[in-house]
């Protein structure tokens, strides 16, 4: 995977934000552009965007858009995902620095002597990591199809999971299949406070907590409801309880305070007792830089062909076995 040049010098972006989004929706027609953001986004962002999910569906809307150009509100590892699924569109990225540590955790060459250990083993990787990481993948996975994907597989076959080891614990609890485990981790999710969740609980007995399969084991057995950013969404609308303790990114907070006005969502607090759980690297996406790559159509995501065509291959099987 190759990244792209910087940003050029451009005119200056409106003060005004009446202004700022009228000239993101003009060249958003011009561009034929749409703009996909997570739900780990700034409020903002996920405002303007076409479409917001996680990680699944936004693979699935990326392959399925029949718009030019693919404004990627994410983090790196997402648009390179665009790219591999629509390699004739122009996939561009706010901030190119807008990275991922669980992505970083897991660098190709050291993935590549760890599969040689286990030559022998199914090789799933989380959609959390680079290009190179699922070029050498039999088999993508989201925290949405990770169990059952894993349970499609034969009981007969080992399997090695990459890169997060809590999420691979997790599955392995669920599948009740053996994994062996690559020793990657996210900053974000494993900066919860086990002390705080409990306080948590006992000041709010009667809410729910529920919480991201990313996040360590003590943690999980907490939660009353596990699932990934888009079911804990869900459950949510469809959960008798008034209140709930989120355990995972709180962008996510947005979508369910605007979805469910009339129902309370609790942030637990980080380790060192900060509000600190939020991705610094989803956040390095603003509204100046939206507007900024749709006027300059800068910075693109490039990818050798060769690379796209190996990280495509376990893609397509994911999507195709999903449900």
């Amino acid at each position: 995977m190759t990244a792209v040049s910087a940003y050029q010098t451009v005119s200056p972006v409106p003060q005004n934000r009446e202004a700022q989004l009228k000239a993101i929706n003009l060249l958003r027609k011009e561009r034929n552009a749409i703009i996909l953001a997570h739900y780990y986004q700034d409020a903002e962002i996920q405002d303007i965007a076409d479409f917001i999910g996680d990680s699944l569906e936004l693979s699935r809307k990326a392959a399925n858009t029949t718009a030019d150009v693919i404004v990627f509100c994410g983090v790196h590892f997402m648009a390179e995902t665009a790219k591999i699924l629509c390699p004739q569109k122009t996939v561009l990225i706010p901030d190119l620095d807008a990275g991922c540590t669980l992505a970083d955790d897991c660098p190709a060459e050291e993935f590549e002597n760890f599969r040689k250990q286990h030559p022998d083993h199914f090789v799933i990787s989380y959609i959390n990591c680079t290009a190179s990481v699922k070029a050498q993948s039999d088999l993508i996975c989201t925290s949405s199809n990770a169990v059952d994907l894993v349970k499609q597989l034969p009981k007969d076959r080992p399997i090695l999971f990459a890169p997060d080891q809590n999420l691979g614990r997790w599955v392995q609890k669920k599948s009740k299949r053996k994994l062996t485990f690559w020793p990657g981790r996210c900053i974000v999710h494993e900066s919860f406070s086990e002390e705080a969740l409990i306080k948590l609980k006992l000041k709010y007995p009667q809410a729910e907590v529920i919480a991201h399969p990313e996040c360590q084991s003590n943690l999980l057995e907490l939660a009353d409801f596990i699932g990934s950013t888009s079911k804990l969404l869900k459950h949510s609308e469809i959960s008798l309880a008034k209140s709930f303790i989120v355990l995972t990114e709180p962008g996510i907070l947005h979508q369910m305070r605007l979805r469910l006005p009339g129902k309370t969502f609790l942030e637990v607090p980080g380790i060192d007792g900060c509000s600190c759980n939020a991705c610094p690297y989803m956040r390095l996406n603003t509204l100046d830089k939206v507007l900024t790559c749709l006027e300059t159509m800068k910075p693109q995501i490039n990818m050798d062909e060769n690379l796209r065509r190996k990280a495509l291959k376990p893609i397509e099987l994911m999507l195709s076995m999903s449900k």
